[in-house]
């Protein structure tokens, strides 16, 4: 999909690139093209809208904030859970402290 003129970035690079235009993270060349996309393309700046407002959203609901202590320990235990479940541990005490080994199941 590609609506602009062949020298602007194709809708699918100018989507992709969406995040780091917001954030200020791609160079002037790039930040330009990306703009000049999203200034003739009306399906891309309506996707960029949404984009924006959802990260918008994002910065109001969660700067400055910390997640809760049960929340945390949810998504540790979420994840630990993961993990086990798709590997094999050895744990081995001896004299020089404990050694855990981690291998993918097979």
């Amino acid at each position: 999909m590609n609506c602009g003129e062949p020298d602007e970035a194709s809708c699918q690079d100018a989507l992709a690139e969406v995040w780091l235009f917001l954030d200020n993270e791609c160079d002037q060349a790039r930040r330009e093209a990306v703009q000049r996309h999203l200034d003739g393309c009306g399906t891309c700046l309506e996707h960029f809208g949404i984009e924006e407002h959802l990260k918008a959203l994002l910065q109001r609901k969660c700067s400055g904030e910390h997640a809760p202590t049960e929340l945390k320990d949810r998504l540790r235990s979420s994840i630990r859970e993961a993990v086990l479940s798709k590997a094999e541990i050895t744990v081995e005490h001896g004299p020089e402290g404990t050694s855990v080994e981690v291998r993918a199941k097979k």
